[in-house]
C-alpha cells in the first residue's frame, strides 16, 4: 500500500487517468501560447512542451483545490467536524479549519438558556421573529418576575434577570 492508502496498482491507474486527462489540456494551452495546432505540440522544443505540461498541472491543481473545498463543505454540512476533516486529510483540526474555514458551520445559537443565581432560576428566551431577548424567572423567595420589554441581546436579558434574582435572593 502507498502512504495514501491506495495500492500501487490503483496509484498507477490514477496516474494514467490523470495524464490522459492532462494531455488535451496541455496541448490546448500550448496551442494558445505558441500559435501551433494542438496536434503539433510534441514537435515543439522540449522546454516548451514541459512548460505547457506544467501550466496544465497548475490548472488541474486549482480545480482539485476547488473540488476539495466543495467535498469538505459537503462533509461539514452532513455533520463532519474539523477534527474529522483533518484526520482524513492528514492534518490537525486547526489545519483543517484554516484550509476550509467555511466547511463546518457552527450550531445555531440556542433559542433559550437557563440562568441559576442566588437560589433562583430564570429562563432566557429569544423571539424568532425579531431576534430580541426576554426573560422570566422565580427568585429564591418565591417571587415571580419577567421582562416588561424585549432586550437587544442575550447578555442584556441575562443582566436584567440576574438583577431580579439578586433582589429576590433568600
Amino acid at each position: 500500500m502507498t502512504s495514501a492508502g491506495i495500492t500501487l496498482e490503483e496509484q498507477a491507474q490514477l496516474a494514467k487517468a490523470l495524464l490522459d486527462a492532462l494531455n488535451p489540456l496541455a496541448s490546448a494551452l500550448h496551442a494558445r501560447t505558441s500559435g501551433l495546432p494542438e496536434e503539433r505540440m510534441w514537435e515543439a522544443e522540449p522546454v516548451e512542451v514541459a512548460l505547457s505540461v506544467l501550466a496544465a498541472w497548475k490548472v488541474v491543481d486549482a480545480e482539485v483545490k476547488r473540488l476539495t473545498a466543495i467535498a469538505a463543505g459537503t462533509a461539514g454540512s452532513y455533520g463532519a467536524s474539523y477534527e474529522q476533516l483533518g484526520a482524513v486529510w492528514g492534518i490537525t483540526r486547526q489545519g483543517a479549519r484554516k484550509k476550509w474555514p467555511e466547511a463546518v458551520t457552527r450550531p445555531a445559537a440556542r433559542a433559550g438558556a437557563a440562568l441559576r443565581l442566588f437560589g433562583g432560576t430564570a429562563e432566557l428566551v429569544r423571539a424568532p421573529e425579531s431576534g430580541g431577548w426576554s426573560w422570566s424567572g422565580e427568585g429564591a423567595d418565591g417571587t415571580h418576575g419577567a421582562a416588561d420589554t424585549w432586550c437587544a441581546s442575550k447578555e442584556e436579558a441575562a443582566a436584567h434577570a440576574g438583577a431580579f434574582l439578586a433582589a429576590h435572593a433568600a
